[in-house]
């Protein structure tokens, strides 16, 4: 089996851990890619397996390194909440041991990836594959902005407020719940509109089918009004922008691990029923 193994050097103790467990796990993979910068791109390297050590951030890079090519990912939390990242150090070794001994089959569950086109006059000014979420955010936190929702070219409103966020189920964890958006079972078809701070009142999350196309007109737009995929500013925007979102040809593919569901996740991140747990809020 070959193996990457992939995180984020700047975030403390990452690189350290992944030195101590490199031999671990070439006990049994081969490790064909050891990248801790994240900015190597990853779409070429052959490959069975990511190993991605850190938080949620960490699994965001890791995806667009890999951009098209999108190899199962074996996600170690070494964050703080972590949706994504759920798998403790010491859990390694034994996964990693089952998964040697029989393969990846039935283990890999896939989640919808987007892709974002920002077309200016007509023409293609950026693009970026995203897993979580395309938010388009006011560049002046006292001004609000204006935003004309189609969805498959059909006009549906206009929201004014400090932006809108557009996430995947994935995404549903992040950002969108800040902004008091629902939570989406990771692996459903859909997308999840969310208003920030909207001066209508009556402006509510919506949720609807992954196989439409959502574009975002810019109507009104202040001075550093941006596209944000993923965390990153893909570029800013100026009036009359359109910013294209639709379901990519690729899926995001995580491995499952055993005792670790859906709602044992939320209910340990969120401290549903009691208070966190010591895991989770460190």
């Amino acid at each position: 089996m070959r193996v990457m193994m992939l995180g984020y050097q700047g975030r403390p103790g990452v690189l350290e851990e992944a030195e101590r467990l490199r031999p671990i796990v070439q006990r049994h993979a081969e490790v064909v890619a050891f990248d801790f910068t994240g900015q190597s791109d990853l779409s070429a390297t052959a490959a069975d397996l990511a190993i991605v050590l850190g938080g949620d951030g960490s699994i965001l890079r890791a995806a667009r390194q890999m951009g098209k090519r999108q190899l199962p990912v074996l996600a170690v939390n070494l964050g703080r909440l972590g949706f994504l990242a759920d798998l403790s150090p010491d859990e390694v070794p034994g996964i990693l041991e089952k998964i040697a001994a029989q393969g990846l089959e039935g283990r890999v569950i896939e989640h919808l990836m987007f892709q974002c086109q920002v077309y200016r006059n007509g023409s293609l000014v950026a693009e970026q594959l995203g897993l979580n979420e395309v938010a388009v955010l006011s560049g002046s936190c006292f001004k609000m902005i204006d935003l004309d929702l189609y969805i498959d070219s059909e006009w549906v409103t206009t929201y004014s407020g400090d932006g809108l966020i557009l996430s995947t189920p994935v995404g549903s964890t992040a950002h969108s719940l800040s902004a008091g958006g629902p939570i989406l079972r990771k692996d459903l078809r859909a997308f999840l509109i969310s208003p920030i701070s909207p001066h209508t009142l009556t402006n509510r999350p919506v949720v609807d089918s992954a196989d439409r196309l959502y574009e975002l007109a810019v109507a009104k737009s202040e001075p550093g009004t941006a596209a944000v995929v993923d965390g990153r500013v893909l570029c800013t925007l100026a009036l009359d922008d359109r910013v294209r979102v639709e379901k990519a040809g690729v899926r995001f593919k995580m491995v499952a691990v055993p005792q670790h569901s859906y709602y044992r996740t939320l209910r340990e991140k969120l401290g549903w029923g009691g208070r966190l747990t010591h895991d989770a809020a460190r």
